[in-house]
């Protein structure tokens, strides 16, 4: 449980952070406890991080000020380990070291100053560039949806009968970020739904996604009409395979006619050398 002062301190900062947020920064206290705060990090410009939206947490302890939050990203990012202790010197590792004045708006301006370098510490990885941006292309799906594992459904997008390539299986639906982030969880369902974004994989699903076939084949499944059906269905769809082969007879015709007559040739041949040598 908090103590007076830390619970004085964490609202006198929530007003302010709320009044002057720092650039690409928000934050929030959590509505049941006070210690737990909340965190989004959009992705500066000109960073492999542009347009992320990067959710965290922080864990003050009781005795805050006199004592530094926990830090955690659970967005997959590529630059640390997603939902684990962050080893910095505005962090928990580092009780010593933190300073009093700091405020949570500070904190969270050294955290998205250490992200967008490349100095390594416990919590953080390595990744190209170019692995970041897909990375951060796919923050808002992974916020909403905890990594595919959401059970929602966007008609018309949803695989149906597979995970697909790519789904991450553990997580909890989006619970979390939809009671911290209402607003931004139904935007990101809103974004998803306007690039026809699989909630399962987080892939595009293209408008037209059904699996091509021969024209012989795709003209058996056609109904003249629309609305013919039984035997009717098999009449049609033999006279569109007789249309089909007779095509193929018109395309090859001088084939057959020269295959036929060399191989006449070739059996008139083989008769007359059998006459001669009786």
């Amino acid at each position: 449980m908090a103590t007076s002062a830390a619970t004085k301190r964490l609202t006198k900062e929530y007003q302010t952070i709320s009044k002057s947020p720092p650039p690409y920064i928000i934050a929030h206290p959590s509505e049941k406890n006070i210690l737990e705060w909340h965190y989004i990090l959009t992705g500066p410009p000109e960073t492999p991080y542009e347009g992320g939206q990067y959710w965290g947490t922080l864990m003050f302890p009781p005795d805050y000020p006199f004592a530094p939050p926990a830090i955690r990203m659970h967005t997959p990012s590529g630059r640390f380990q997603p939902s684990t202790r962050l080893c910095l010197s505005i962090s928990d590792f580092h009780p010593k070291s933190f300073n009093p004045a700091w405020e949570v708006s500070t904190i969270l301006t050294g955290l998205l100053s250490f992200m967008t370098s490349e100095e390594m510490t416990t919590g953080s990885v390595r990744a190209s560039d170019h692995e970041r941006k897909l990375f951060a292309a796919r923050t808002r799906w992974w916020n909403s949806t905890g990594g595919g594992t959401s059970g929602r459904t966007i008609p018309g997008v949803n695989g149906s009968n597979s995970r697909g390539v790519g789904a991450i299986k553990a997580g909890d639906g989006g619970v979390k970020f939809r009671k911290e982030w209402p607003e931004l969880d139904e935007e990101n369902w809103k974004i998803m739904r306007e690039k026809r974004i699989d909630p399962t994989t987080g892939q595009t699903v293209p408008e037209n996604s059904a699996h091509s076939c021969s024209p012989e084949a795709a003209a058996l499944r056609r109904r003249p009409g629309g609305s013919a059906t039984g035997v009717g269905v098999v009449v049609q769809g033999g006279q569109v395979a007789r249309d089909a082969g007779q095509g193929w007879l018109s395309r090859h015709k001088w084939r057959l006619v020269v295959g036929v007559f060399f191989g006449y040739i070739l059996v008139a041949r083989l008769l007359g050398e059998g006459t001669s040598s009786h």
